[in-house]
């Protein structure tokens, strides 16, 4: 039967029993809200961990816009049923007050992973990321982590988060997991209208279609069509579209640049905003 805690006490003192005997445990950090692509990441560890421990904490760090905050949608007890049902061993639900009984001052010198695409848009997000996510790692001292890649950032910035704590854990990155019109899965799309959620999937069609360019043009006019063809559709802006390395994140200028060239964008549809990547 699963656990569901929210005391980091009860949630070492309970890893602490389950790693006994040499267990390997897995994390998948999560802010709750539980679709289809979380269930992947779980699925994921279960295959690689003998425990398997999920956190549902919406944290307050790193949003730098109060109402995404409070908009962000809640379902723990729809969530606690589907882990579950899915044979996971802990479920750690703290509240704000036990993860941060008083300001967390420390500042990530993350470089530049965090400098690009979402990082000057949203100054302060990784930073509150690396602040949950070490405190995660600390209490849990897992040997395996589990992100989606469609927060592709968030993995280089996390992976550089530990060559600054010196944690140990090894981060699994899952493929993203889609919607059967190829919009990518996201706790968000709950909030898009009927309207805009037929709209939604134009974001990949999009994207992947430009593959195809890749003989022919250069990454930078392949991105500002991928960009102009986004725009002409309603309800859809694109904040952003960079093709960059998969390892530094900087923007390449010819596809030789690198040997993993990523199409990264953010787009609002209404007021909804989505990410969603690409490997060329």
């Amino acid at each position: 039967m699963m656990q569901r805690l929210e005391t980091i006490a009860a949630l070492r003192a309970a890893v602490a029993d389950l790693r006994a005997g040499g267990r390997t445990v897995g994390l998948v950090p999560t802010m709750g809200a539980l679709h289809e692509g979380h269930m992947s990441l779980v699925g994921k560890a279960r295959s690689h961990a003998d425990v398997v421990v999920v956190s549902a904490f919406v944290n307050p760090t790193q949003f730098n816009d109060a109402h995404d905050y409070e908009t962000y949608p809640r379902t723990p007890e729809a969530d606690a049923q589907m882990l579950e049902t899915a044979g996971v061993d802990i479920l750690f639900t703290p509240a704000e007050t036990e993860v941060y009984p008083e300001p967390d001052t420390r500042v990530f010198d993350l470089g530049s992973v965090a400098d690009v695409m979402e990082g000057p848009r949203r100054p302060g997000h990784f930073n509150g990321v690396c602040q949950i996510v070490s405190k995660l790692f600390d209490y849990v001292q897992p040997d395996y982590a589990f992100f989606g890649e469609k927060d592709f950032q968030q993995i280089a910035v996390i992976r550089r988060m530990l060559e600054i704590t010196g944690q140990k854990v090894e981060i699994v990155p899952c493929p993203i997991v889609r919607e059967d019109d190829g919009l990518a899965k996201s706790s968000r799309n709950v909030r898009l209208s009927a309207q805009q959620r037929s709209i939604a999937p134009q974001i990949h069609s999009i994207m992947d279609r430009s593959k195809a360019l890749k003989a022919d043009m250069l990454p930078t006019d392949v991105r500002d069509l991928v960009v102009s063809q986004i725009n002409t559709q309603p309800d859809l802006k694109v904040e952003y579209y960079d093709i960059v390395d998969g390892r530094t994140l900087l923007p390449i200028a010819r596809w030789s640049d690198t040997d993993d060239p990523v199409g990264c964008i953010t787009v609002y549809c209404g007021e909804v905003r989505l990410i969603d990547n690409i490997h060329y």
